[in-house]
C-alpha cells in the first residue's frame, strides 16, 4: 500500500538516490530542497557516484554523501564480486533511514535501486517506474516519458516528490562555495593580470562525451572574435583538456588565459560565479552556471532533450538534425552536425546578447 503523505511528513532521516554525475545531481537539488522543507529537523543523505559526490559536497541542502559505484550503471568499472553491494545494503540498514527517494532519468530503471533500499529495510520508497514495482516501491509515479512528452529534468524530480506532499517555493538549483575558495580564485586571476573588473568570460570547451563537443576550430573563432572586441577570456577544463585548450588558443592567436587542470571543483564554482558569462558545451559547468546565476551560452548537442540550463539567462544553440535525441555518447553518424552546424558567428551573437544589459523600462 502507498506510504501516504502523512508517513512522509513524519520521516526525519531520508536517503536520496541519484547515481549519476555532476549535472544530474545539480538538477536534482530543487527536489532535495523540497525534501528538506518537509521538516526543520530532516536530514538528507545523498547516495551517488564519485563525480556526483564531488559536487554534492557543495550543496547546502545535502547533509551527508555516500559514494556507491552501482553495477547497473555503465560508468561503473567491472567487478568480480557482489561484496560491495552487500556492504552497502548493510551500511544503509545501519543508518536507519525512514524513507528513500530514487531519482532517475526516464531511460533508467529504478528497480535495482529500489531493491537495494528494500533489502536495507527502508520503509518508504519513492520513484518513477515504468512497470508495476509491487513491494519494491511504496509510492511511485507511472513513467510516461518520452512517449507522453518530456519534462525538464528539474521539473521531473520536483513532480516526483510532490506526489508525497513535498514542495519548495524556491525551484532554483543549489550550489555554494567557501570564502576561501573565492579568495584563491581572486589570487589566481590577479597572478594572470586579470583585475577585479571586468571579470573574464569563461570558456569551457571540453565534455566527457565526444558527441557533446563543439569543434575546437569553432571555439577558436569565437574566442578570437570576443577577444578582438576587448573581452578578457579564461579557459577552463580538467588536466586532460590542457592540450585541447592550448590548441584552441593557438588557433585563436594566443588569446586569453587557461586554468585547465589548476582548479578544484569548488574553485571552478567560485570562478563561474564571478564571471559575466560562461560559454560551454552541454556538460557539468553549464549546470553549475545555472545554479550560480551566471548567464550561459550552451552549445547543446541534440543527444538528450531535457537538460537545458534551468532558471538562468541563457542561449541554447544547436542545429536541427533528423538524428536528434540519439542519447549517444558518440555521434552515430559521424558528422556531429547538431553542433558543427552552429556557426561561430551565432555563438558570438548569443554571447553579446547576454552581455548587453537589458534597457530600463520607463514608467
Amino acid at each position: 500500500m502507498p506510504g501516504g503523505t502523512d508517513a512522509w511528513a513524519q520521516a526525519r532521516n531520508i536517503l536520496a538516490v541519484r547515481l549519476d554525475t555532476l549535472g544530474d545531481v545539480l538538477m536534482t537539488t530543487p527536489a532535495i530542497r523540497a525534501l528538506k522543507a518537509g521538516h526543520p529537523e530532516r536530514q538528507v543523505t545523498l547516495l551517488t557516484s564519485a563525480p556526483g559526490a564531488a559536487v554534492a559536497r557543495l550543496v547546502p541542502e545535502i547533509d551527508d554523501v555516500l559514494v556507491y559505484p552501482a553495477p547497473w550503471l555503465k560508468a561503473t568499472a567491472p567487478r568480480k564480486s557482489s561484496a560491495p553491494d552487500f556492504e552497502m545494503i548493510a551500511g544503509l540498514r545501519a543508518r536507519g533511514f525512514d524513507a528513500a527517494v530514487i531519482f532517475t532519468v526516464y531511460s533508467q530503471n529504478p528497480l535495482p535501486s529500489a531493491m537495494l533500499c528494500f533489502l536495507a529495510d527502508i520503509p518508504l520508497r519513492l520513484a518513477h517506474c515504468r512497470e508495476n514495482p509491487y513491494q519494491l516501491l511504496t509510492d511511485w509515479v507511472r513513467e510516461t516519458e518520452p512517449e507522453g512528452g518530456i519534462r525538464h529534468e528539474v521539473q521531473r524530480q520536483l513532480d516526483l516528490v510532490a506526489l508525497v506532499g513535498l514542495f519548495t517555493p524556491d525551484e532554483r538549483m543549489s550550489l555554494s562555495f567557501s570564502y576561501e575558495a573565492g579568495a584563491r580564485v581572486t589570487a589566481r586571476l590577479e597572478a594572470l593580470g586579470l583585475g577585479p573588473l571586468p571579470s573574464p568570460i569563461v570558456i569551457h570547451p571540453g565534455a566527457t562525451a565526444a558527441s557533446r563537443r563543439y569543434p575546437p576550430e569553432s571555439f577558436a573563432e569565437v574566442a578570437g572574435e570576443l577577444s578582438a572586441r576587448g573581452f578578457p577570456l579564461l579557459f577552463t577544463g580538467d588536466g586532460g583538456e590542457q592540450e585541447l585548450i592550448a590548441r584552441i588558443r593557438e588557433m585563436a592567436g594566443g588569446v586569453g588565459h587557461s586554468l585547465a587542470g589548476e582548479l578544484s571543483l569548488e574553485e571552478l564554482a567560485a570562478l563561474i560565479a564571478r564571471s559575466p558569462l560562461l560559454i560551454s558545451n552541454n556538460t557539468g559547468p553549464a549546470h553549475m552556471a545555472a545554479a550560480l546565476g551566471t548567464p550561459v551560452v550552451d552549445l547543446y548537442a541534440l543527444t538528450n532533450p531535457q537538460h537545458t540550463p534551468w532558471a538562468v539567462p541563457s542561449r541554447v544553440l544547436s542545429h536541427d538534425v533528423p538524428c536528434r535525441w540519439c542519447y549517444s555518447s558518440v555521434c552515430r553518424t559521424g558528422h556531429h552536425l547538431c553542433l558543427r552546424g552552429v556557426t561561430p558567428g551565432e555563438v558570438v551573437s548569443a554571447a553579446l546578447e547576454l552581455l548587453t544589459p537589458a534597457p530600463l523600462e520607463l514608467a
